[in-house]
């Protein structure tokens, strides 16, 4: 019994060894560079430093900015995406909506294309005022230019726009599935019952896709939390540092400012909070009661 259950544990040592190879060896070696003062100039003969890179993190290296500004952009991000996926699987889920194969196929389109070209082909559509967000669409909806070279807020609301747009297929494509899985037969029954449509949503639909929300919210929050490139292509983290959140800040330190130790530690201390401010999502606010 023992031989045979040695035996099965070389069936998953190859992705033992991927897991290690990729993410444990990695983070355990960006712990140990942090407490040290690797950098271009002492690349070769670098020294353990203790805290130091922490205590300046702390000290002079903007940690409440730029945890405000993650804050943002990942609450901010998150909140819209989801919302806006959400209400177009609602619409794609009515049973008496005409062409919804072809509405699908349109409104998946954004997921389909390189998120990288697409940041690139957005980027020149806000620019301020030739593109074409400033100069045809914002007109159009009677809305103010965007310019987020000289307004934190008009580069807040860039970021998130796009970053929805690039984003919403998946979350539309989740919950449309979630939707489809759902047993007519209950709202049958409820239309016989006399619900309404609101009645219907709040016990039927929505209970019904506690898991896949709770799924969504968890994966997605880590993910915005680190996504880098949108913040780093449209603004570079500008205004000044008004946009930077700790993944951007951390790879500039590494690859703009070559202090590959400061970037260590501040990656670290991004880890940290995702870690923990995920605990206390789902702690208090009991996402995952539905998988149990």
């Amino acid at each position: 019994m023992k031989k045979e259950k040695l035996f099965s544990l070389f069936y998953i040592l190859p992705i033992v060894i991927v897991t290690l190879f990729l993410f444990i060896f990695p983070l355990l070696y960006s712990v140990y560079i942090s407490f040290t003062n690797l950098s271009l100039l002492h690349f070769l003969t670098y020294s353990y430093v203790g805290l130091r890179n922490y205590l300046i993190i702390f000290q002079y290296g903007y940690f409440l900015e730029l945890l405000k500004n993650t804050l943002i952009w990942t609450i901010g991000s998150l909140l819209t995406m989801m919302t806006l996926g959400f209400v177009l699987a609602l619409i794609l889920n009515q049973t008496d909506l005409k062409g919804r194969s072809i509405f699908y196929a349109i409104l998946i389109l954004p997921w389909a294309f390189p998120g990288f070209i697409s940041i690139l082909i957005w980027q020149g559509l806000w620019v301020d005022p030739y593109g074409m967000m400033n100069r045809l669409v914002l007109p159009l909806l009677h809305l103010p230019r965007v310019n987020s070279l000289t307004s934190t807020t008009d580069a807040w609301i860039e970021l998130i726009a796009t970053n929805d747009w690039l984003s919403f297929p998946y979350f539309m494509t989740v919950f449309y599935s979630a939707l489809q899985s759902i047993p007519r037969e209950l709202y049958d029954i409820a239309d016989l019952d006399g619900a309404n449509a609101f009645t219907k949503f709040f016990t039927i639909t929505l209970p019904s896709l506690k898991r896949t929300i709770a799924f969504v919210f968890i994966t997605s929050f880590v993910f915005t939390w680190n996504n880098f490139y949108p913040i780093y292509v449209l603004t570079g983290g500008g205004p000044g540092i008004s946009t930077e959140t700790f993944i951007v800040y951390a790879y500039q330190e590494a690859f703009s400012y070559n202090n590959f130790a400061l970037a260590a530690a501040w990656s670290i201390i991004s880890t940290i909070f995702v870690i923990v401010l995920g605990i206390i999502v789902i702690k208090y606010t009991r996402i995952l009661d539905s998988f149990t």
